[in-house]
């Protein structure tokens, strides 16, 4: 049966500003960068101990994909301390820390535009 999510992917414009924002702003470890042509890589990175993975790549033809909203919620201990952190590193939000029922979220957005939500409970 299905254990768990083995990597989310994530469409890019420029596979060496996004590598360097997920590595550098954000934390994550680079696993694999494999090139499979002059425009277009796999990368492959580890969030954390978490098992799912986070990959930077857009499928030929699906370029419309970069700089939406990604379906996707990345979890911390603390949204408050965690923004404080990211915003010395640069990153940029578009909601700050806010109270919701169903726990504290902020929305960030990476270097090519798609946005996420951070949340905490």
């Amino acid at each position: 049966m299905i254990s768990h999510v083995k990597f989310v992917s994530i469409p890019v414009q420029n596979y060496d500003r996004a590598l360097k924002f997920y590595t550098e702003k954000l934390g994550f470890k680079l696993l694999t960068d494999h090139k499979f042509s002059d425009d277009s890589r796999w990368i492959e990175l580890e969030i954390g101990n978490s098992q799912t993975k986070v990959v930077l790549f857009t499928p030929p033809g699906q370029e419309n994909r970069i700089g939406t909203i990604m379906n996707l919620t990345l979890t911390c201990d603390d949204v408050n301390i965690t923004y404080q952190e990211l915003l010395k590193r640069g990153v940029e939000f578009n909601v700050t820390p806010t109270k919701a029922p169903w726990g504290t979220y902020a929305q960030f957005i990476d270097s090519e535009g798609n946005q996420f939500v951070l949340s905490s409970n």
